[in-house]
């Protein structure tokens, strides 16, 4: 953890804000700064919270809160411009298809006020699904197609390319990514990216009807192969744990996220593990965080400290949809010890600003975590 923390504080505001000299999205750019400027004068409930020698203190509870309503609106109305314009461009070229925005915009677990927005782009003239389902077992598909979805993704991704082209010629369109099209510029107040799919109808999809349960056939543009995800079966797992227990959940991704961000150290752990890990922590300590937000300092610093001493444990957790378990590499073991010092190193210094008195050497991490997540800043 990097040991300035007005470099800390100072990067936090500047993804809550919008930082022009990072993000820079308008065309209008006297507009643009007469915003920004607006918004550096909006001071956020976080940044006045405890006392002004508490810094390590106002950065924990400003690292969890979720980005205002009207920017995560903003973001989510960006995705669905771009989306709009696309569905009318490729209904034109004979593509009918459908948009879903997915990723950590929708689940509300995304850490800046200028946050990049994922759009699927899912063909419906093309699908594949499991033959042990019992739509399938009961004779419910047409005979499959002689297509593949390697060759039905790649052509839609080229003809993806050349509509945002076309419908954004002042933005700029970046191709190169393996799976998705990034949009920035122009008059988008936010970068979109768009995922070229199709449907994957699941055994389980194929009993319950639910959009949940149906997964999405994305393709990597630079390996030419196919990738099955099942990211609204994801959202609504995370979702409705962080419901039952009133925001806990949430709050603990985004202080992982925000730590990661600011931390000097690489930590390659993506935001779909890291909300995959913490969903897997006591909920019943994490449901504290509508009293007080450090018990979410608390937990998440003792849950990431556990899964790290214990590796098998840890070996055993399984992402929220339940296609693979959390750690199947070396370098994500490597990320969660990371993490999991960024944490201890955090919650010890919320600890000595909040009790000067009290000696560190003398005070357990039980102790410490005991009376922090009593603590009501």
């Amino acid at each position: 953890m990097a040991s300035d923390i007005y470099s800390r504080l100072s990067q936090l505001r500047a993804r809550r804000i919008g930082d022009p000299s990072t993000v820079a999205y308008f065309d209008a750019a006297q507009a643009y700064n007469r915003r920004f400027a607006a918004d550096a004068a909006e001071v956020e409930d976080w940044e006045s919270r405890g006392t002004s020698s508490q810094r390590w203190t106002r950065y924990a509870i400003g690292a969890m809160q979720a980005v205002g309503r009207k920017y995560t609106e903003v973001s989510m109305q960006t995705g669905e411009r771009v989306a709009g314009q696309l569905s009318d461009r490729l209904a034109r070229a004979g593509i009918d298809a459908e948009f879903r925005l997915q990723g950590s915009v929708p689940l509300d677990v995304h850490i800046r006020r200028v946050s990049d927005v994922d759009v699927l782009a899912i063909t419906k003239d093309f699908y594949t699904y499991s033959q042990v389902g019992v739509r399938s077992l009961r004779g419910g598909y047409t005979n499959p197609s002689a297509r593949t979805s390697s060759g039905v993704l790649s052509a839609l991704r080229l003809q993806v390319e050349s509509e945002l082209d076309a419908a954004f010629p002042a933005a700029k369109v970046d191709k190169s990514g393996a799976k998705a099209v990034n949009l920035s510029g122009g008059s988008l107040q936010r970068s979109v990216d768009v995922v070229p799919a199709h449907w994957y109808d699941t055994k389980e999809y194929q009993s319950s009807g639910r959009q949940a349960d149906r997964a999405v056939t994305i393709f990597n543009k630079k390996t030419c192969e196919t990738i099955d995800n099942l990211p609204f079966l994801h959202i609504e797992r995370v979702g409705s744990r962080c419901d039952s227990i009133s925001g806990g959940l949430r709050k603990a991704i985004r202080l992982c996220k925000s730590v990661k961000a600011d931390s000097d150290r690489d930590i390659p752990l993506s935001s779909y593990d890291i909300a995959a890990i913490m969903y897997h922590a006591d909920m019943s300590a994490l449901r504290l965080g509508q009293y007080s937000d450090l018990a979410v300092l608390a937990e998440t610093q003792r849950h990431l400290d556990v899964l790290y001493q214990d590796s098998a444990a840890a070996a055993r957790l399984w992402v929220p949809d339940g296609s693979r378990v959390i750690f199947d590499s070396a370098e994500k073991r490597d990320g969660l010890l990371r993490l999991s010092i960024e944490l201890d190193e955090l919650m010890r210094n919320v600890y000595q600003e909040n009790f000067p008195n009290q000696a560190l050497s003398s005070a357990s991490r039980d102790v410490q975590r005991s009376l922090i997540k009593a603590l009501t800043v």
